[in-house]
């Protein structure tokens, strides 16, 4: 929506667009919806008010799942979220958000601005009628939270876990049985047996959650989620609308909005992490077979999605090739730091 208002500034464009984003985040859930909100007011700042976005949450517009179609229809203007929600729209999606053993923040990262992945990601939702920004990243997540220990591959057998996406499709493979459940449901399901284990996102919202009062053991790292790609979307043809300066500002303000996400989340978690190690939570890692068997059947799972649709293919032979040159290079660079760093810790 816009109106013409009188701004008596040369070359400066008198329209004010009133505009709704709206987002899979519950409303005022820590970080994520306080960055929806960063964004709308640093687009507000920067455009003297010229473009002005009221932000709505998961439910209070449209479904949290919904984010997608509702930009599509043009019953908002702007979604917040991450990719692998619309997977059921093309499988390529979750490329643009994380992939089991897949690349971590900055290596993904890399990615979409260096290697070619932000063109693939707009083709992707072109068709759609929408426009992609990257806007953030969790970092690494958590294991998950688990009721017994996880010695063997076998041990997930059974296991009735909540974990969406690729991660879910993996522990089935391993014969676990994920299970689809809302985030205000996971505390009362884990507490009663309903689910076996949950996964949510790291140490800080973890404990928001309170998984830490009922759950016997915590698990790292986060094979299934190893840096979640954030994304801001756009109803393409209300963005193509706009005068070059507010398409630079949006642009610049998910840029901004995104770097704070990152920088939030990585000191959240820390501060956190040190908390639950004072409450005595158990911490444990999966034993090494066990992420072995996983990133096999990780292997075999995402093979059999892109063979099954050429664009997801596409997607996935330049998204692992450059993981493979940036895993080769971290051996000797991020690898060699974080491994000399940990011996001098302990």
């Amino acid at each position: 929506m816009g109106k013409e208002t009188k701004s008596g500034k040369a070359g400066v464009s008198d329209k004010v667009y009133q505009w709704k984003m709206v987002t899979t985040w519950p409303p005022n859930f820590p970080i994520l919806d306080d960055a929806c909100k960063l964004y709308a007011r640093l687009v507000a700042e920067m455009s003297g008010n010229r473009m002005q976005i009221r932000v709505f949450g998961g439910g209070e517009l449209v479904p949290a799942l919904e984010t997608f179609d509702a930009v599509r229809n043009g019953a908002a203007e702007i979604g917040h979220g991450a990719a692998y929600y619309w997977a059921g729209k093309s499988p390529a999606a979750s490329f643009f958000a994380t992939v089991p053993f897949g690349m971590n923040a900055q290596q993904v990262a890399s990615w979409i601005h260096a290697g070619g992945g932000l063109a693939l990601w707009e083709d992707l939702y072109a068709p759609f009628g929408l426009l992609p920004m990257p806007a953030g990243n969790t970092g690494v997540q958590m294991g998950g939270w688990f009721n017994k220990e996880i010695n063997s591959l076998g041990d997930l057998k059974g296991l009735k876990m909540r974990i969406p996406g690729l991660g879910g499709a993996v522990l089935a493979r391993a014969g676990g049985s994920p299970v689809l459940m809302a985030g205000g449901e996971l505390y009362t399901g884990l507490e009663r047996g309903i689910i076996d284990a949950t996964e949510w996102l790291c140490p800080y919202h973890d404990s928001l959650m309170g998984f830490d009062e009922i759950a016997a053991f915590y698990y790292t790292p986060g094979w299934h989620e190893p840096g979640t790609n954030l994304e801001l979307i756009f109803n393409q043809s209300r963005f193509e609308e706009l005068t070059s300066d507010l398409k630079a500002i949006l642009r610049a303000a998910a840029a901004q909005s995104g770097r704070w996400i990152h920088a939030q989340m990585e000191a959240k978690n820390a501060e956190a992490y040190a908390t639950l190690l004072e409450k005595g939570v158990k911490i444990r890692r999966f034993p090494p077979a066990v992420i072995d068997g996983l990133r096999q059947l990780t292997k075999e799972v995402i093979e059999e999605m892109a063979n099954g649709d050429r664009f997801t293919q596409k997607v996935y032979t330049s998204y692992k090739s450059f993981q493979e040159v940036m895993n080769r290079y971290s051996t000797i660079a991020e690898k060699a730091f974080y491994d000399n760093l940990q011996e001098k810790l302990s």
